[in-house]
């Protein structure tokens, strides 16, 4: 996990962003790529056909080259490496374009106190057409406790078995690590087998089991990082592909719009 990628755009998720990039990069030794795109929101068709939009283009790029002055301040103010890339156009292309041999992306998960950029598609989208692993952190976020708590949102799919396995530069960090089975009858590996892979690679992990009863896996997962005070979670993502309002379902869904602590995500084949 050495190439990391971040979004910067002066947004409300920025800050949660650059600092738990700054924070996975420093644990692991890694290097940041900093994608600084320069984004237009949608307007209505008569307001752009009126030079609408060539005047939201230069407000946008006027107000991103604040911004890039800012936060390259700030970085080279830091002691983590990184190169930066200068892009305007289509959000999830931009990022799509910069991430050729990355390790991880960090965006956020959806923003609550704002609609643009629209961060669930973006996260949605890198996940399922990109298959990078995302690490997807609420707009609230002051970075990630690397010593902290982890649960591992586990069902034995290849979306959790992926999602495992790119995690573990993360877990030999964390302070604890919990597996959270929920017992839904769709098990295909047991958690025994991924506490047995931890293991050897040095992380010693915990096993919790819990039933669905009348809950969605989603909230199920949800309690449970509330009551372990899990600092991140990792799980698989699951996804049908066209459209964003198909990407995602149940647990993922929920997790992405509600989680209070960031998420690596990872979508399997």
């Amino acid at each position: 996990m050495k190439n990391i990628l971040v979004l910067i755009h002066d947004d409300s998720g920025q800050n949660a962003r650059v600092q738990t990039a700054l924070d996975v990069a420093r644990a692991v030794g890694g290097h940041l790529r900093c994608v600084d795109v320069s984004i237009v929101p949608e307007v209505v068709t008569d307001y752009v056909s009126m030079g609408g939009g060539a005047l939201l283009r230069a407000d946008e790029e006027l107000n991103e080259a604040s911004n890039r002055t800012r936060v390259r301040e700030r970085l080279e103010n830091d002691d983590v490496p990184f190169d930066w890339i200068d892009t305007s156009g289509d959000l999830t292309e931009s990022m799509r374009a910069a991430a050729a041999l990355t390790d991880l992306v960090v965006v956020n998960r959806e923003l609550q106190t704002s609609l643009f950029p629209n961060a669930l598609e973006l996260a949605g989208r890198l996940l399922v057409e990109a298959r990078l692993p995302v690490l997807a952190v609420p707009e609230t976020a002051k970075g990630l406790d690397i010593r902290g708590r982890a649960l591992i949102a586990w069902d034995g799919s290849p979306s959790a078995e992926a999602a495992l396995r790119a995690a573990v530069p993360l877990l030999r960090h964390a302070g604890s690590v919990t597996i959270l089975y929920v017992e839904d009858g769709s098990l295909k590996i047991p958690p025994e087998d991924a506490a047995i892979y931890l293991s050897r690679h040095g992380i010693e992990a915990t096993i919790q089991r819990e039933k669905i009863l009348m809950d969605r896996p989603g909230a199920v997962i949800l309690s449970a990082q509330h009551w372990t005070k899990a600092d991140y979670v990792v799980m698989g993502a699951f996804g049908r592909a066209r459209v964003i309002e198909e990407l995602f379902g149940g647990a993922t869904e929920r997790l992405l719009t509600e989680s209070p602590v960031p998420l690596f995500l990872v979508h399997g084949r």
